[in-house]
């Protein structure tokens, strides 16, 4: 699988890597439902196996499983790169918390590390610039793990440009990851342009918007949800806006049949048709689910099949 060089780090990523939000389980606040651990780990021993060279995760996802997931699913194999977060905490009660307290972040990454079995992040980010007036400070204490040699690049999530700014006043900021999707194509506005003019490596996420635009969604199958899934709260996955999403995925299938491949990786493909994008998170809770989407590090849309796309965009705004 051909590589792609993220922004200024020295790091060359294929075009999708493994998102590790759902094996988390149904710990926390922000639970997928359900997951078998040994499904989990034999996904991402599969898409590895396939030639994916990177895993994003987080603390957050699973109050801390996920990343013992990716650690013992990497154990004893070549490393791929391992992307990890701060600043999304929990308390006793599993309820979650934001903090970018340099001595918060000091203790976030010393139980990363822990937990995913390594000696070195390959990628840090702060997750949420949340609280606002900690960045500057969360944004240091990042710069000073950098330079001891426990994180090997620095990033954010969810930033705005000014919220970038600020942080690029202290540091460089070397990647962010924000959302970008068919049906969150606010980035393009500002935050894509920005980072392209200053060479930040961009690796978006939910580009399939949750699962909303992967082809397999249908409202019967919302409506069997679990209650602990966190996607029965999002709007998006109820009317008047599900009648809208769900005829997008349907454009997108009719796009991707000629070519043998699901709505899924034309959501996928329109993503990293922006020139800002090095990389997209892909949700995989199966080796099956990979394997289905793996073309998209490869598939391209046409200008004929983008058009279609941007004709359905303007007659149905979101």
């Amino acid at each position: 699988m051909q590589t792609r060089p993220l922004g200024r780090t020295d790091m060359h990523i294929t075009p999708i890597g493994l998102g590790a939000w759902a094996i988390g389980g149904i710990r926390g606040e922000f639970s997928w439902g359900s997951q078998d651990d040994q499904t989990s780990i034999a996904t991402i021993k599969r898409a590895l196996s396939l030639g994916i060279n990177w895993i994003d995760t987080a603390p957050i996802y699973g109050l801390g499983h996920s990343e013992e997931i990716v650690g013992q699913a990497i154990k004893g194999r070549e490393k791929p790169y391992i992307f990890t977060k701060c600043s999304l905490l929990w308390n006793n009660e599993g309820r979650t918390y934001h903090s970018l307290k340099a001595a918060s972040i000091e203790h976030e990454v010393e139980a990363s590390l822990k937990r995913l079995d390594i000696e070195t992040i390959d990628l840090y980010q702060i997750h949420w610039p949340d609280p606002d007036p900690e960045i500057e400070e969360s944004w240091s204490k990042l710069v000073e793990l950098k330079r001891q040699g426990k994180i090997c690049h620095i990033g954010v999530s969810n930033f705005n440009v000014e919220q970038l700014r600020r942080a690029e006043k202290i540091a460089p900021v070397e990647t962010l990851q924000p959302p970008y999707s068919l049906i969150h194509p606010h980035a393009e506005k500002e935050i894509l342009p920005h980072s392209h003019e200053h060479d930040i490596g961009v690796i978006v996420y939910s580009p399939m918007a949750s699962g909303l635009l992967s082809g397999n969604m249908t409202k019967e199958r919302i409506e069997r949800m679990p209650a602990d899934d966190w996607r029965k709260k999002d709007p998006e996955f109820h009317e008047p806006r599900l009648s809208r999403n769900l005829e997008l995925a349907s454009l997108l299938g009719e796009i991707g049949y000629p070519h043998n491949v699901p709505a899924g990786v034309v959501a996928i493909a329109w993503t990293l048709r922006n020139p800002a994008v090095t990389g997209a998170i892909i949700g995989s809770r199966s080796p099956a689910q990979i394997e289905e989407m793996i073309i998209a590090s490869e598939f391209r849309l046409s200008n004929s099949e983008a058009r279609q796309i941007e004709v359905f965009l303007a007659e149905h705004p979101g």
